[in-house]
């Protein structure tokens, strides 16, 4: 198990029911490349969303982040355009399964989006679930990570996980 915590800045804050949908709008999609579907991540709902994560972040949301339909282009666009962790108080259950199979680390987290500004920096302790605002000192408690799925959020994805766990064991001679 390689990632176990990420120290990140909440570049984006979300209410709830954000759906797939807002994140990329099929109206834009034209390639399911990941570097061409991050150009179109949250492009209606929030126009400021790429110049905001130019740098690398987190976004926090509300309930039901990820409702809609069960397209994987949303987590793939968020990943590529540098969401290293999504933290919410609920996510739907495809978009959570579809993050996890792309590499993107998500935490379920009841409060978060009352608990944290934008700007805040966090301590994300992804066994444990422990979500540490170091700007305010305060601590949540989210649901942790099962480690078999942080094992695949590790290998970069579900895909590279299963090349890595199927390759023969080495020869090691007679």
């Amino acid at each position: 198990m390689g990632l176990l915590a990420i120290r990140s800045v909440v570049r984006a804050k979300y209410g709830d029911n954000v759906t797939t949908d807002s994140i990329t709008s099929s109206k834009y999609v034209t390639s399911t490349k990941p570097e061409e579907l991050a150009k179109i991540a949250l492009r209606d709902y929030d126009p400021a969303f790429l110049q905001k994560l130019s740098g690398g972040g987190c976004i926090v949301a509300g309930k039901n982040f990820g409702g809609g339909s069960a397209r994987e282009w949303a987590p793939v666009a968020l990943k590529a355009a540098n969401v290293n962790v999504i933290l919410a108080e609920f996510f739907a259950r495809i978009f959570y399964r579809n993050a996890i199979n792309v590499g993107l680390p998500l935490i379920e987290c009841r409060g978060i989006s009352a608990g944290v500004n934008e700007g805040d920096e966090l301590e994300i302790d992804l066994v444990n679930g422990k979500i540490e605002n170091l700007n305010s000192g305060k601590a949540h408690q989210g649901i942790p990570i099962p480690e078999f799925l942080l094992d695949i959020i590790s290998s970069d994805g579900l895909i590279p996980y299963l090349k890595n766990i199927s390759k023969p064991p080495p020869d090691t001679g007679p």
